[in-house]
């Protein structure tokens, strides 16, 4: 049997999980020849870094990247890379447990009585490693869960209204009501040894039909976790009494939080998110139950934005649909079309699940944070992985345009048209990676060394941007050279046999016009399946978190990672962990703060716009230094003199005074059609497709914006992408943790 040529373009999560796992087995170089097509002189799509040589070797990011303690995949993959690297252990961060460390603290911030204020959590770290842990939990399982948080919150927030001296006191007389506590009650009693006294007492009330039903919030609450473990044993779904049980007990708790509990959330902090806590989780369970996701999936949620569903589904509008802990979810997945901030727009099956996820199913901390760049971090340890595998990489190759063709086996990707964007010094294979400390990692810039001394000295002259959609090299170059930058063409059945589409989906439209003109389903994908830009910037400082005025209420020790906090750059980790991993020749600085958030723009022009990216790049700058001048204060009260801003709290290495300090910080605009971050926007979900889901025989489309279990941009539904890309060409992985999801549960 004769090897099948593979092509993958572009290396971004996706498309580089696919590369580890086709290439798992012994035998896969006597099956495949795989060769990786990459624009630019990296690896990494969205989760691409550099290293800037001319400001401390300091990491650059196209934003911030956190890792969940509940992307099992993802986890399951980069374990994998560390081991079978085998790194030695001369060089820093040789294990996949140096690479990333658990995060607990999670802060977000209310608008209250026109103040900020910060509402800290600091979650439970799980034994356990995340690679270890499931996605696939059945419907009881995640009521469960779901059900011991609402325990904690319940107990919490009745001890909290005990001292106000209001009633804790809950009453049951309607004969419905009870006979649904006698159900309950036979259940319990029959699944374990013995019930409490408390309980006893409630269900025996119940059975005899006394006139009033007495209980508490606690009391019940611990019922239902009871009778939510004896359904998790079982599994059965269609008894309709079962349903109505668990809607009656929280339904029943929130009568409480509106009668005795509403007056008191405006004087109390303490009250007011324990509230929220409950009234959302109450509302999650009805809305599971009412929408039937036992036998729908949740996938039908999808017809509803998040907001909208939990509004429909009783939640306060205003103080718990409106609350910090929602918003800061529409912040995590830059949920707003054309980077609207008044335009909220996420799926609300996507957004139930992701959050339930997040939630109960995570390992370790509930976060874990990357100890060097995501490019270090990441795709160093892969890149080392796959080249030592065989598997071969051509860098400064941009996909231009993808053409397909029929015979009577069907439709296929017949050649595929690539730019050589530069040309190398000599025939060797262009080496990307540099040492920092040690530390194999990818240059902010390429290695220029490497490249012809006529290209570089143009490139250099012109700030060309290898990486930009927008990019006037072609013009430069042709100028200079009276000729087009040379073209490839790559040839199906000479070239390649199986092409891997690893680019984003915002790629679709400008590089496969012909495809989508002859697969509508794709083309479908191409138009409904939404992108929005992001902006980030990243500040090296002079004063730690505490000199800066910032203080935890919780009185953890770790750096926070902030949500929910004003609009634009709402979301801000603090990253001094990095400091030790840059490479500052004299002095450093004391502090590195992340920022990042959705950015408004509607409209992108054709790429002979070359100055589209500056012109917004400028206001990205614009919006950091408002965000400074403006409205950092509540975060950072000891950074400013009066209202304002001491440009002093920003390191610069030529101590420069006043404003201009900010020139030497960094930040970015992703307006690029593979850079833009996937949206999950109400009913889009519904034309993703799998990754052998076009007409097109030998494509396999791949990233986070294909049909998973996830259906949300992460690097957990990237990872499930590629896995499900080499299951399909090789048969490896054969399962994928979570990738049912949106499914029925009772199939």
């Amino acid at each position: 049997m004769s090897k099948q040529k593979v092509a993958i373009l572009g290396g971004g999560v996706s498309a580089m999980t696919a590369a580890v796992y086709m290439t798992e087995q012994e035998d896969w170089q006597e099956r495949y020849d795989i060769t990786v097509y990459q624009q630019g002189w990296r690896l990494g799509g969205k989760g691409a870094s550099g290293r800037n040589a001319e400001y401390g070797k300091r990491i650059e990011e196209h934003g911030l990247h956190v890792w969940f303690g509940a992307y099992v995949n993802s986890f399951r993959a980069i374990e994998t890379v560390y081991n079978k690297l085998e790194r030695s252990s001369d060089i820093p961060i040789h294990t996949w447990q140096q690479a990333l460390k658990p995060h607990s603290l999670v802060v977000l911030q209310e608008y209250i009585d026109q103040q900020w204020q910060t509402w800290s959590v600091d979650f439970p770290e799980i034994p356990g490693n995340p690679a270890n842990g499931t996605l696939d939990l059945h419907f009881w399982q995640i009521l469960k869960l779901l059900a011991a948080w609402l325990h904690k919150w319940v107990d919490d927030l009745e001890c909290e209204v005990e001292k106000t001296h209001k009633s804790t006191q809950l009453k049951t007389k309607k004969e419905r009501d009870k006979t649904l506590l006698a159900h309950l009650g036979q259940e319990v009693k029959s699944f374990f040894d013995s019930v409490e006294d408390k309980a006893k007492t409630l269900f025996d009330d119940a059975e005899n039909h006394v006139q009033e039903v007495v209980s508490t919030p606690k009391l019940l609450i611990t019922q239902l976790s009871n009778f939510l473990t004896v359904r998790e044993a079982d599994h059965r779904l269609e008894n309709k009494k079962d349903h109505l049980v668990v809607w009656y007990m929280v339904r029943k708790i929130r009568r409480w939080l509106q009668s005795e509990v509403n007056d008191l959330i405006d004087d109390n902090p303490v009250i007011r998110r324990l509230y929220i806590c409950i009234d959302l989780g109450v509302a999650m369970t009805i809305g599971m139950l009412r929408d039937k996701v036992y036998s729908r999936g949740f996938g039908y949620l999808d017809r509803y934005d998040f907001k909208q569903w939990l509004k429909r589904n009783g939640a306060n509008e205003s103080l718990s649909v409106e609350s910090a802990p929602v918003r800061g979810f529409y912040d995590l997945v830059f949920g707003y079309e054309d980077g609207d901030f008044k335009k909220p727009n996420v799926e609300a099956g996507v957004a139930a699940l992701a959050m339930l996820r997040i939630m109960l199913c995570y390992r370790g901390g509930v976060m874990w944070k990357m100890q060097a760049g995501m490019g270090d971090i990441i795709f160093s340890p892969i890149y080392e992985l796959l080249k030592h595998r065989g598997v071969k990489f051509a860098f400064f190759h941009q996909v231009e345009s993808l053409h397909c063709a029929q015979d009577d086996d069907g439709h296929y990707v017949d050649s595929i048209q690539l730019i050589q964007q530069v040309k190398l010094k000599e025939t060797q294979n262009y080496e990307p990676l540099e040492l920092v400390k040690d530390l194999p990692c990818w240059p902010s810039f390429p290695l220029w060394q490497q490249i012809d001394p006529q290209q570089v000295a143009l490139l250099k002259e012109h700030e060309i941007n290898l990486e930009s959609y927008w990019s006037n090299w072609e013009t430069v170059y042709q100028q200079a050279f009276g000729q087009r930058l040379p073209r490839k063409t790559l040839n199906k059945g000479t070239d390649f046999d199986l092409v891997i589409f690893g680019i984003s989906v915002a790629g679709l439209e400008p590089l496969c016009q012909q495809l989508l003109a002859k697969d509508n389903n794709l083309k479908l994908q191409a138009e409904k399946v939404k992108t929005v830009a992001t902006q980030a910037l990243q500040l090296w400082l002079t004063k730690t978190d505490n000199e800066l005025g910032f203080h935890d209420p919780s009185g953890s020790n770790e750096p926070p990672i902030l949500s929910a906090f004003s609009q634009p750059f709402d979301t801000w980790a603090a990253m001094s962990n990095l400091l030790e991993v840059e490479d500052w020749p004299n002095t450093q600085p004391k502090n590195i703060a992340y920022f990042c958030s959705a950015f408004t723009c509607a409209d992108y022009p054709p790429p002979s716009d070359h100055e589209f990216p500056e012109r917004m790049k400028a206001q990205v700058k614009e919006n950091a230094l408002q965000k400074l001048r403006l409205q950092m204060q509540p975060l950072w009260p000891e950074a400013y003199h009066g209202d304002d801003f001491d440009w002093n709290v920003l390191f610069d290495v030529d101590n420069k005074e006043g404003e201009v300090r900010f020139n030497t910080q960094y930040w970015r605009v992703n307006v690029d059609p593979s850079e833009r971050y996937v949206l999950s926007v109400v009913d889009s979900s519904q034309f993703r497709l799998p990754t052998d889901g076009s007409i097109f025989e030998n494509l396999y489309i791949t990233g986070d914006w294909i049909k998973t279990g996830v259906n949300a941009g992460c690097v957990e539904a990237a990872v499930m992408a590629g896995m499900q890309t080499s299951r399909a060409i090789t048969g490896y992985p054969q399962s994928i943790s979570g990738e049912s999801g949106f499914e029925p549960f009772n199939v």
